[in-house]
């Protein structure tokens, strides 16, 4: 049973996902105009249609099955999804006299999905249309400035539309108002950590069923948390660990005694040469990563056939790997080093991705109820092309050392001053140039390190993290001095969007 979240292209529709897990709804993304059935495949209890960039009002409008509406399942209309409401029910939708973006205020009447909230309740809107009309018998439950029609609902409460964007941290009791809509539906709230790790032994031993599993481990929480729920299902495992050349300092002693500590059938390869013969004078990044992936598959073929057979290859395939890599609905392709259905089309294997459906933030809370060590289930995440992606330009022995001495020593200050567990993620990037410098009494040329650290809660998007000007010098100063090869440090304050994480 689920709620699914109907996707017609808005910014936030991903966190209006997160929001109702939150809230302990299993929630799904769909895309808007996908057929009834497919929405049927999920077993809805509810649906909520995002909002959209789009004009309810333009003849090239994204719509939704008619089925949709001729359904009797309860709906939530946000924004352009509002507006299709008010359609589908024979109200009027006009272009808004005046669009309304960012903060406003919610003049309401104290019933329903805003019963005790303050008054006038706090929200953020963004939109140009408008409801001028509602539909008939329909209750008008709230109102702005310059929306007299912001908040509606049918006369059994049912359906309801919201001019304003509840799923957003703006709109600081929009999590009240969503948990209000999910009662009033009647939706069950049983996606707990506890139930969902449960879910997951039980999914993977049933879907393995004595069949032997081969699991690519790159010591991140995803691959680890499959281990252990492999390990938990009494699964016959194999799990290889490709050490590319491209790892953090120290990371491969730090994966291998972790994950054989949780009794993980770990096999170590190490291909770092080979990979590195493999990059060796490529500068474009995709052309490093279709590199890396098919040096990948060719080390992981080798090793699989000696370890082998295998019927099933795990991944720790998520989410947003899902929805970045364009399986999403709607999406456009962002990353091409996902393996979301990659490696089993080279290997022929079927596969199995129990942790497909999840955020990251979500597997970790599996990883803590399963006993997932904190070293490694608090662990920043690391992409898979490794630091390849962090040296821009040539992959180089002496361009991969300065950066992994470098990043190291931004990581551990970060752990020393308390300000790990702050951040979504932090890294350091290579760039490829250099600047003049002074050293003593001469000048010389070094090479410039970007600082990057954001926070998140699911990487879909990132802020770029506001640590401590002081912190920030004193990291500085460590690595110009403890990396005599760096000249310069910079510090990248740049969200996502526009930018991604990675610089690469």
């Amino acid at each position: 049973m689920s709620v699914v979240v109907l996707d017609f292209g808005s910014q936030y529709t991903q966190l209006i996902a997160r929001r109702l897990r939150e809230l302990r709804a299993f929630s799904v993304i769909v895309r808007g105009t996908a057929p009834w059935e497919d929405i049927l495949a999920h077993r809805p209890q509810a649906l909520v249609l995002s909002g959209s960039p789009a004009s309810v009002v333009a003849p090239d409008a994204p719509r939704p099955d008619p089925r949709v509406f001729a359904s009797a399942l309860p709906i939530l209309g946000i924004c352009y999804g509002m507006h299709l409401l008010a359609l589908a029910g024979g109200g009027r939708v006009v272009p808004g006299r005046a669009h309304e973006y960012g903060r406003a205020a919610l003049v309401h009447g104290g019933t329903g999905l805003f019963a005790g909230l303050p008054q006038p309740l706090p929200v953020w809107t963004s939109h140009g249309d408008a409801v001028a009309d509602p539909p008939p018998g329909w209750e008008v439950l709230g109102s702005t400035a310059e929306c007299p029609i912001a908040a509606l609902a049918s006369p059994d409460g049912r359906r309801v539309g919201l001019q304003f964007h509840p799923e957003v941290a703006h709109t600081p009791h929009g999590k009240e108002v969503l948990g209000r809509f999910l009662d009033r539906a009647g939706v069950d709230r049983t996606w707990t950590p506890e139930n969902v790790a449960e879910r997951l032994v039980v999914e993977v031993r049933d879907r393995a069923q004595g069949g032997r599993v081969l699991l690519a481990a790159s010591g991140g929480v995803d691959s680890s948390v499959l281990a252990l729920l492999l390990v938990r299902a009494g699964v016959d495992h194999k799990a290889v660990f490709v050490d590319h050349g491209l790892l953090r300092e120290g990371e491969r002693d730090e994966v291998v005694a972790a994950l054989r500590g949780l009794g993980v059938c770990l096999h170590v390869v190490d291909a770092s040469d080979r990979f590195l013969r493999a990059l060796r004078g490529i500068r474009d990044p995709e052309e490093k990563r279709r590199a890396i992936g098919a040096t990948f598959i060719a080390v992981f073929r080798e090793k699989a056939a000696e370890l082998g057979p295998f019927r099933f290859l795990a991944q720790g395939t998520l989410y947003p790997d899902v929805i970045e890599s364009g399986e999403g609905a709607g999406a456009a392709k962002i990353k091409s080093h996902h393996n979301v259905g990659g490696l089993p089309a080279e290997l022929g294997f079927e596969l199995l991705e129990p942790l497909r459906l999840l955020f990251k933030d979500e597997v970790r809370e599996v990883g803590r109820v399963l006993g997932l060590p904190d070293s490694i289930r608090l662990r920043h995440p690391f992409p898979g092309p490794g630091l390849a992606v962090r040296v821009l330009g040539e992959v180089t022995p002496e361009a991969l050392a300065i950066l992994r001495r470098a990043d190291h020593e931004f990581v551990s200050a970060l752990r020393e001053e308390g300000l790990y567990g702050e951040v979504w993620q932090a890294l350091a990037v290579l760039l490829p140039v250099r600047t003049v410098g002074v050293t003593g009494d001469g000048r010389r040329y070094g090479h410039v390190v970007a600082l990057r650290a954001v926070t998140s809660a699911d990487g879909m998007t990132a802020d770029w993290a506001r640590l401590p000007p002081e912190f920030l010098d004193r990291v500085a100063a460590r690595i110009t001095r403890r990396v005599p090869a760096v000249g310069r440090v910079v510090y990248d304050i740049t969200g996502k969007p526009p930018a991604t994480i990675e610089w690469e």
